[in-house]
């Protein structure tokens, strides 16, 4: 069967994308599989997604939707054995870090002065950071004297906290709370 150019079953459809969100290793947009697929309907797309997000209902992997496209991603209750299998501990982050990460989530854009009132503290180390892995992205300039920078979260913020959009954040205070306990 070849897979150029040419109009696939929706049957079809699910085995080639399966592969390709298999095989991305990164989030896989709608807008990347309609310009994979320029002779299929948008809705046969639309419609192996929605019956691969089926057929994965009952098996240990599970298709995701996230930041604004499409991941395979393994059912939370297989971590420990996840973990065990992968080598090196999984990348983590510091209190300070996660805490900066929290402010700039729920409160963004904003900026580091504004986030150094919020939490009482310097924010320079866990800001570098969290540049540095993408998490975090400067959003422009504040229209103030000094002109001061503006943070915000990345796409790359939801995709590592498996996040459709901000709006999947969990209140705030229940935030709080599992801040309190750590």
């Amino acid at each position: 069967m070849a897979y150029f150019a040419r109009t696939f079953t929706v049957e079809d459809l699910k085995k080639v994308i399966e592969a390709v969100l298999f095989a991305a290793g990164r989030v896989v947009t709608l807008k990347d599989l309609k310009a994979l697929f320029p002779e299929n309907d948008p809705e046969d797309i639309k419609e192996a997604l929605r019956q691969l997000k089926k057929d994965y209902e009952k098996r240990g992997v599970v298709l995701k939707e996230v930041a604004g496209g499409f991941r395979l991603e393994t059912l939370p209750e297989f971590a420990p054995y996840i973990q065990r299998i992968k080598q090196g501990a999984p990348p983590r982050l510091s209190r300070a870090a996660l805490e900066t990460l929290a402010v700039i989530a729920y409160k963004q854009p904003l900026t580091k002065a504004e986030i150094e009132v919020l939490r009482g503290v310097d924010s320079s180390g866990a800001l570098k950071t969290l540049l540095e892995k993408g998490l975090i992205k400067i959003a422009g300039r504040k229209d103030v004297p000094g002109r001061p920078l503006l943070y915000a979260t990345t796409s790359r913020f939801l995709e590592v906290f498996g996040l459709k959009d901000l709006s999947e954040l969990p209140p705030l205070k229940e935030f709080e709370k599992l801040l309190e306990e750590k």
